[in-house]
């Protein structure tokens, strides 16, 4: 069965790398090239006044060509991990994830470069001589002791960052892991006594990065293939292994571990056995790091140490030591800094942010990436993960201010804290357009009431609320359920300390509450009985009621179950002075901007009247995320060519608007394709009044409005910010039970929003 399974994966990752293209690297043109004018300013003759630019001053080259965003990822093969000295050519693949993993984490893009070259100052040579081509290189899988003399050369001789990740990257991570598990431990750099077990790059780099962060260096015990490290030893010795020589006769692992408060392993499975573990001091430190197979496995720990803090390379136990944390964010704050090296305040920078982040609440987006594992600071969860899309705002940005500081930025950053804004919403899509609704949002603190208080998004949703803003949440759920998945998502707060719960089962508000959608649905054929049973299980129409009473400022809903079943509640018990809802907007951030949807809920088949109105409102909301509002009033037929329901009622809706003198461009009826493709436009209509692209489309039907919006979500990775419930004072919004946790911070934001500012 085990044979059988490896025989599947193995042929899984085979397929990943052959289908549907070879390799998982392509090149792609940042311009067009569809006509002559194109090719003549991407060639000849244009060409040559970019070439002229840069000859006449070379920092220049970042506007005019890729090299500002360009890293060389450099190997030759002779110690990829796991697989050893495999030649340039087979460790291709790796080099290429590699690149890979610059592109997605921080979008830097990236050339793999396999060299058949195995002497460490001719590979040198090659290196350097790519310096016109690239911004930074990184340097990869080159055996020690190699590595430190190619990586000492190019640092001599080249003018942009020369970083061996196997060496600094590996010991970043491990410095960020250690100074957290430190500090779990109740232990400081100053005091403990750390054994290591491999003499590598990567293990050498890993100690000069401990004595950087306070580890005393006669504290520091080293062993390789021919035991301790001793002065005098002759057997596998290089300069970088002698500077940590210790005593002066041959030592094992086993009569050096005693009392050992940090064991730093980047060597070979099974070389540390339970009873060495046993000589460690009190709450142990294993950082077990070989691969596949570590040094001791956690379990083995464990059985003779519970209260051990381990890590290893592997993402199948937690504490996975992966250079995917550092490498990226480190190159891009050097890159947008234009630093000209990476110096070791840049590198402790990246170390103090990440270990910053673990200690920090765990984003909803690593929660839903890494579902099922236990995300809070402890001996469990010492680093961050991967996926967790803050390390680009936390570490470049630290990286680029050490950068600055230390003088070594070509090109420093004036306001970092916009720096850092700009690197948020390069993984949150949302966060620029979403920035002055979120300003909005803190010029007054509003209520905001939750009703399904218990789900994990809200919660998340509440943390953050509590972390970022002024609006104060209040959650309908049972007490003892929400502080459980509190705990179990490694989130801070609790209920009745740090929000407000409404609990449905037991509540001093209870009488009124019933009393209350008795008294506004008596009317329409509820008992007393009725509405009593209601307000113990409908937390809609809970939150619905609370808004009504005053005891919150607005509701938002809809996590689970059907959108107009929500909204009968919300229009029931709220739609009152003049407040209706007239129709749902959705935000859909695309690649190349925003596009508004419209109606996607409310009015299956609007009137040309409620048509209008929507287009006001979505006009509305656009200028609110600072959108100039572009309408088009979406339908098959094109401005009077088609005799359909839809094309009538978009027309009707046109005079409505012109007869209003609605104060925005709006245009109609016309295809989705029109609306979207201005020249199409021009050629069927060329008096058109609107000019460019639309970025609000309404339509006739909300089945067509729906559909466009999933479409956009589904196929062309939309994101969607909504639905925003129009006509409703900012009082209720119901969203659909696809939304995150941080889109449900965004509705709070915009439920946050002052009723003043939202008109």
């Amino acid at each position: 069965m085990e044979e059988t399974r490896q025989d599947n994966a193995r042929q899984a990752a085979l397929d990943y790398h052959e289908f549907p293209k070879p390799g998982k690297l392509e090149i792609r043109a940042t311009k067009p090239m569809a006509n002559g004018r194109d090719l003549s300013r991407a060639y000849s003759p244009g060409v040559a006044e970019a070439c002229l630019e840069i000859r006449a001053d070379p920092a220049t080259a970042r506007r005019y060509t890729a090299r500002g965003n360009l890293v060389a990822v450099v190997s030759n093969g002779t110690a990829v991990l796991g697989l050893g000295n495999i030649g340039a050519l087979a460790s291709k693949p790796v080099m290429e994830g590699k690149a890979v993993l610059f592109k997605k984490f921080a979008n830097i893009d990236c050339f793999d470069i396999e060299v058949n070259e195995a002497d460490p100052e001719k590979l040198a040579d090659i290196v350097c001589a790519l310096e016109p081509t690239f911004g930074a290189i990184n340097l990869e899988d080159i055996k020690a002791p190699d590595c430190f003399i190619v990586e000492r050369l190019c640092r001599e001789r080249m003018n942009i960052p020369v970083f061996h990740d196997d060496q600094h990257g590996t010991a970043i991570v491990v410095g960020a892991a250690a100074s957290n598990a430190l500090h779990v431990a109740g232990k400081r750099f100053e005091e403990i006594k750390v054994v290591s077990t491999g003499g590598g790059a990567a293990g050498i780099a890993c100690l000069d990065m401990l004595l950087k962060l306070g580890v005393r260096r006669e504290n520091v015990w080293l062993l390789d293939l021919d035991g301790l490290v001793y002065h005098g030893r002759r057997e596998q010795m290089n300069p970088q292994k002698a500077a940590y020589a210790q005593g002066a006769t041959p030592a094992t692992l086993d009569e050096v571990i005693e009392g050992a408060d940090l064991f730093l392993g980047l060597s070979g499975p099974g070389v540390l056995k339970p009873a060495m573990v046993q000589k460690m001091a009190p709450r142990p430190i294993v950082f077990a790091l070989a691969n596949p197979t570590p040094e001791i496995l956690p379990d083995e720990v464990r059985a003779v140490a519970p209260d051990a803090i381990i890590a290893t390379g592997r993402s199948d136990f937690p504490n996975q030591v992966n250079n995917v944390l550092c490498f990226p964010f480190i190159f891009r704050g050097a890159l947008d800094v234009g630093a000209t090296t990476i110096n070791d305040e840049m590198e402790i920078a990246c170390v103090a942010g990440i270990a910053a982040l673990a200690r920090a609440t765990t984003s909803a987006e690593a929660a839903a990436a890494y579902r099922g594992e236990k995300l809070s600071f402890g001996p469990d969860y010492l680093i961050p993960k991967p996926f967790d899309p803050r390390l680009i705002g936390v570490v470049a940005s630290a990286v680029a201010r050490a950068a600055m500081e230390t003088g070594v930025a070509t090109r420093p950053i004036e306001n970092l804290d916009a720096y850092k804004q700009k690197l948020d919403g390069s993984v949150f899509r949302s966060a620029l357009i979403m920035r002055p609704v979120f300003e909005a949002a803190r010029s007054a603190t509003r209520k905001i009431i939750f009703a399904e208080g218990e789900d994990e998004r809200v919660l998340r949703c509440a943390n953050a609320m509590l972390e970022e803003m002024t609006d104060r949440p209040i959650l309908i759920g049972r007490p003892e359920v929400i502080e459980r998945r509190c705990e179990r998502a490694g989130l801070p707060i609790r209920p009745g300390t740090d929000f407000e719960i409404i609990n449905p089962e037991n509540d001093p508000r209870y009488r009124d509450y019933w009393g209350t959608y008795h008294q506004l649905m008596e009317r329409r054929g509820v008992t007393p009985d009725i509405a009593r049973a209601l307000v113990r299980t409908n937390t809609t129409a809970i939150a619905a009621i609370a808004v009504h009473r005053g005891d919150a400022d607005s509701m938002i809903c809809g996590t689970f179950g059907q959108y107009l079943w929500h909204l009968n509640y919300v229009t029931q018990l709220l739609a009152r002075d003049g407040l209706t809802p007239h129709g749902a907007l959705s935000l859909m951030i695309q690649e190349d901007g925003p596009l508004f949807i419209a109606d996607t809920h409310v009015n299956a088949v609007p009137t040309p009247e409620q048509i209008a109105t929507t287009i006001c409102g979505a006009a509305r909301h656009a200028r609110r995320f600072g959108v100039t509002p572009r309408v088009a009033l979406c339908s098959h037929s094109n401005f009077g060519n088609l005799d359909t329901d839809s094309g009538r009622r978009m027309r009707a809706a046109m005079d409505l608007l012109d007869a209003r003198g609605a104060d925005f461009c709006y245009e109609g009826e016309m295809s989705a394709d029109a609306a979207l493709d201005p020249d199409l436009r021009a050629r069927i209509f060329p008096n058109s009044r609107m000019e460019g692209p639309a970025n609000i489309l309404v339509f006739a039907y909300t089945d067509a409005a729906n559909t466009a919006r999933n479409m956009l979500k589904m196929k062309a990775n939309g994101l969607e910010v909504g639905p925003l419930l129009m006509g409703m004072g900012n009082r209720a919004h119901i969203v659909t039970p696809s939304i995150t946790a941080r889109g449900l911070l965004n509705m709070s934001a915009i439920a946050g929003t002052p009723v003043s500012l939202y008109s």
